[in-house]
């Protein structure tokens, strides 16, 4: 399997590399308005090639061969989990942050937390997920009532393992170093809303790319797209009724328990939650609603100088470029996110998702810049803390 990056110019280029969206053998990664990043397997790749070529488009080969570098992640992992399995801070379930953990490291993690700082951190259990994992949320507050929150969820696409990393550490440098962000906000913390398919992507390499839920619809494929199953805009664009596609939109909306048990937990925090941030891989985007259509919030020129704010702040860290704007006219028209639904349904007036760095490698990201990505995106927490508090804090 290769990844590609393809550049086209036309309408015309543009609908045929959509005639192989949900195509087998073909998974269609990223794709922006002038270029679109695919996986290809090796029996289709050379008559791919080709036609690319008879249709004028150019483009790279990104990774030579994708299932080698997924395994050598793999390994790169054990190793370095091994080194830490060792440890007295492992023992206690703290994370080192220089490998991806699976599913009950982040647990174990929350514990360690809840432990550690018993003032401050306490998990809250919203349910289970559909293969029956528990769902917890870590909540970080220093007590007192009528305190505005931030909520933040990662890992709803089981195979962007940068986000609930960067989210875990983004959570220890906010207890470490500046635990003034909690003194007049509240923060919920979701690190992984989609378990069973996190869990899937660690179970094995060659399951290393997986993205949806792993829901059964009664179809031969299993799961759903996780963010293509909110109730707001529900299958008008950029989804697919495909159980075997990667944007699978599920039967009906909330179809997924995962989802459901977000949502129930946001609804009944409603007037408090005044920020809502979502974490994915990969592209350098800070986007907001709308992504169901390509018409813009009332707020939108507020959520348009956040983000603005967030991206430079995020510049100034280590010079990461990110582009932000709406999802439908920054990147593409998908309804059914779950940023959508935060802002038109729970009534969350700053509703982002951030599409963290891929580098070279995508999905791939190596483990060595858990810490680096974290650190930057940080400084975006920062310009959201300071406008929520300066916006809905009582002084």
């Amino acid at each position: 399997m290769q990844s590609l990056s393809i550049s086209y110019e036309t309408p015309e280029q543009f609908s045929l590399l959509k005639n192989y969206v949900d195509v087998p053998g073909f998974d269609f990664v990223k794709s922006t308005n002038d270029f679109v990043d695919v996986l290809v397997t090796a029996d289709k790749i050379e008559e791919f090639k080709q036609l690319l070529e008879e249709h004028r488009m150019n483009y790279t080969v990104v990774i030579e061969d994708v299932q080698q570098l997924v395994t050598e992640q793999y390994i790169q992992q054990e190793v370095e989990r091994r080194l830490q399995v060792a440890t007295q801070d492992y023992a206690s379930g703290r994370l080192s942050f220089t490998y991806y953990p699976n599913y009950k490291e982040v647990n174990e993690y929350l514990t360690y937390l809840t432990q550690a700082y018993k003032n401050i951190a306490s998990l809250i259990t919203i349910g289970n997920s559909y293969e029956g994992r528990t769902m917890k949320v870590l909540k970080l507050s220093t007590g007192g009532s009528n305190k505005p929150a931030i909520f933040i969820d990662a890992g709803i696409h089981a195979r962007e393992w940068i986000a609930p990393a960067a989210a875990l550490y983004m959570v220890d440098l906010m207890l470490q170093s500046h635990r003034d962000l909690l003194t007049k906000v509240d923060w919920y913390v979701l690190p992984v809303l989609n378990p069973d398919g996190y869990e899937y992507t660690h179970s094995s390499s060659a399951n290393r790319l997986w993205r949806k839920t792993r829901s059964n619809t009664g179809s031969s494929c299993r799961g759903v797209d996780g963010n293509r199953n909110y109730d707001m805009g529900w299958m008008v664009a950029g989804a697919s009724n495909n159980p075997c596609s990667d944007t699978y939109a599920g039967p009906k909306a909330f179809s997924e328990v995962e989802n459901q048990h977000m949502r129930d937990f946001i609804l009944a925090r409603k007037g408090q939650i005044k920020a809502y941030l979502t974490f994915h891989s990969y592209g350098q985007y800070i986007l907001y609603p709308w992504g169901w259509t390509s018409k813009v919030p009332d707020n939108e020129r507020e959520l348009h100088n956040l983000a603005s704010q967030c991206a430079q702040a995020i510049a100034r860290s280590r010079r990461t470029q990110y582009t932000y704007g709406t999802s439908a006219n920054t990147l593409y028209l998908a309804a059914g996110g779950s940023d959508d639904w935060a802002l038109g349904k729970a009534g969350i007036k700053l509703s982002f998702t951030y599409e963290l760095p891929g580098g070279k490698s995508g999905f791939l990201l190596p483990a060595s810049e858990i810490k680096p990505v974290g650190t930057e995106t940080f400084e975006a927490l920062k310009v959201t803390h300071q406008y929520v508090t300066s916006k809905y804090a009582s002084h």
